[in-house]
């Protein structure tokens, strides 16, 4: 290994660190960013840190090239190895040491790897910080000491905390499970086998090639599996998770798809009157129908940019009991630790569900309901998404339009509204439409998605 000379400064991303493994991504990168991370934390006089990565094919070795780069700068690594995200947000909580790295793409296809980082505070880089993360390897100005590498397992602590705060009725679940073959299938049954609950789990052996589906459950069509089989089996609730187990996706006993958002009502209206603070955070691709929802209960919706590294830090800031966003992350502070767990998310359905005899349908009876797009995604260059995003701007600044740009831009007319943005994990941009009429959202969908294709081939 050796330090990496051509670094792709585009990998370094609004919440992490990702790209294209062997292209971007390698070993010599790994053991790179260990000697940046690690010379960053002797400069904040740390000693110590997490590491963790997924299951992805590419994610032992650079893993081995990462630890090899932390322990060269005098670091004491805990090594919990493989591992789901949320069990590394756990460990470094329960080890009381607030710095690490997990090494994973997440959802991201499986020719992808990357790293999650958290310098201090147990919160993820993210923004300005990874880019002066960035500026700061370039210098290879790097610290040198003999570090240390301790294994530690958190796994049954981990389980317990998911757990232990759960009170399930008297109605039996049945569920079933997708974990697409991504890092939660090593530990679902040891987690489900725990609860008073009627399980079944596809697609369960870990695969880093995802043979079956992509690991992706906020998109529809990944889990048209899923759907089939929990109607076939009768089942109260279908639960998929993402590669490395930080999103959740809801399948009602229907076979329907449940967006995230209308997911966020059904807990939103469970805890509302058993919690203090009333006020609960979504992104700005969530439905009109969720913050109708939050008012008409009597709380204060807080609308607020996308990425899990700004939501989950803004749910803590503002001491929220509840918030997440429409791709799957979401954030317990009621009677858990804040971090964004796939399987917890899905527990407190089960829960909800093993309390009542309504189905996750009937749940949501009641809700005012808009046509609306799923979140659409459009090929760009990391070089052009922003640019795009900057000309749509313009073109609301000469409409008169009334629009926010906390992230992106989002557009609200008295009917609807549209939201264009750039994403932070790939060189794309995304665009969600929701309005009152079927016609309505065909106006707005042709009106915005117009000028990103026009926008983004010039």
């Amino acid at each position: 290994m050796k330090i990496k000379e051509n670094i792709n400064k585009y990998i370094f991303r609004g919440y992490d660190i990702r790209g294209v493994v062997d292209k971007d991504i390698d070993i010599d990168l790994a053991y790179t960013i260990g000697l940046g991370f690690g010379s960053v934390l002797h400069d904040l006089g740390k000693s110590k840190c997490v590491v963790g990565h997924d299951n992805r094919l590419s994610s032992p070795d650079l893993h081995q090239a990462l630890i090899q780069g932390l322990i060269e700068t005098g670091l004491n690594v805990v090594d919990i190895g493989l591992t789901t995200t949320p069990m590394y947000y756990f460990a470094c909580i329960n080890l009381k040491i607030d710095s690490g790295i997990m090494i994973t793409a997440s959802h991201n296809p499986k020719d992808e790897n990357g790293f999650k980082f958290a310098f201090e505070n147990y919160q993820n880089a993210k923004g300005k910080e990874i880019e002066d993360f960035y500026n700061y390897i370039m210098k290879k100005n790097f610290y040198y000491a003999d570090g240390s590498i301790t294994k530690k397992n958190v796994k049954e602590d981990y389980f317990n905390a998911l757990t232990n705060k759960l009170t399930f009725g008297k109605r039996k679940i049945k569920v079933v499970l997708d974990p697409g073959n991504g890092t939660t299938s090593l530990f679902l049954d040891d987690i489900f086998k725990r609860l008073n609950v009627s399980y079944s789990i596809i697609n369960g052996k870990s695969d880093g090639n995802f043979p079956n589906h992509h690991p992706d459950p906020s998109i529809e069509s990944n889990l048209e599996e899923l759907k089939q089989i929990v109607k076939d089996k009768k089942a109260d609730v279908g639960l998929a998770f993402d590669g490395d187990g930080d999103r959740v996706g809801i399948i009602s006993n229907l076979g329907n798809f449940i967006p995230i958002d209308y997911y966020m009502i059904i807990i939103i209206r469970d805890i509302i009157n058993k919690v203090s603070n009333k006020t609960f955070l979504y992104d700005i691709k969530c439905s009109k129908s969720l913050e109708d929802e939050i008012i008409k209960l009597g709380g204060v919706p807080y609308c607020y940019r996308t990425g899990n590294s700004y939501t989950r830090a803004k749910v803590q800031e503002l001491d929220l009991p509840f918030g997440g966003e429409l791709s799957g992350h979401l954030y317990f502070r009621d009677k858990f630790l804040g971090f964004d767990s796939g399987i917890y998310a899905g527990l407190r359905l089960l829960e909800i569900l093993s309390n009542t005899n309504k189905t996750v349908e009937e749940l949501l009876d009641g809700i005012n309901r808009y046509y609306q797009t799923p979140e659409m995604k459009y090929k760009s260059t990391d070089e052009m998404k922003n640019k795009v995003v900057d000309k749509v701007e313009e073109y609301c600044k000469e409409k008169k339009y009334n629009y926010i740009n906390i992230d992106g831009v989002r557009v609200t007319f008295d009917d609807s509204w549209a939201s264009v943005r750039a994403s932070n994990t790939g060189p794309n941009l995304t665009a969600r439409f929701e309005a009152e009429t079927e016609k309505r959202l065909e106006e707005i969908k042709n009106e915005f998605e117009g000028l990103i294709l026009e926008y983004n081939k010039n």
